[in-house]
């Protein structure tokens, strides 16, 4: 998932990344998903609810139910963001269940190194 300013980073990070990301099960909240479809067509992404509109709280239950490995989420720190709790409860949920959190691409990077 990515804010609005970050979208774009996260799809030419993925495209930089298809290769690893082929094999994956993927899931995206709405506008973001839609993008990277857009991009990459082929990859296995289930697109959830928008992130405010409940696919930031999709993905806090996935990874309580330890359904996802991984969360690479790139935040914009620089835009305030409406739904600035539903966010913080995911980074929580992610912290509680000792998943990788990448919020950036240098750290999704090393994720992704890390698990090749």
């Amino acid at each position: 998932m990515a804010h609005d300013d970050k979208k774009a980073a996260l799809v030419a990070w993925a495209e930089a990344h298809q290769g690893f990301l082929k094999d994956k099960a993927l899931f995206a909240t709405g506008t973001t998903g839609g993008r990277i479809l857009q991009a990459l067509p082929k990859l296995n992404l289930t697109r959830l609810k928008s992130g405010p509109l409940g696919g930031d709280q999709q993905l806090g239950a996935m990874i309580a139910e330890g359904r996802l490995d991984v969360l690479i989420f790139f935040v914009d720190p620089l835009s305030p963001q409406p739904h600035d709790v539903d966010v913080k409860a995911l980074i929580r949920m992610a912290t509680l269940a000792d998943i990788p959190f990448a919020c950036n691409p240098a750290t999704a990077d090393l994720i992704v190194s890390g698990a090749s």
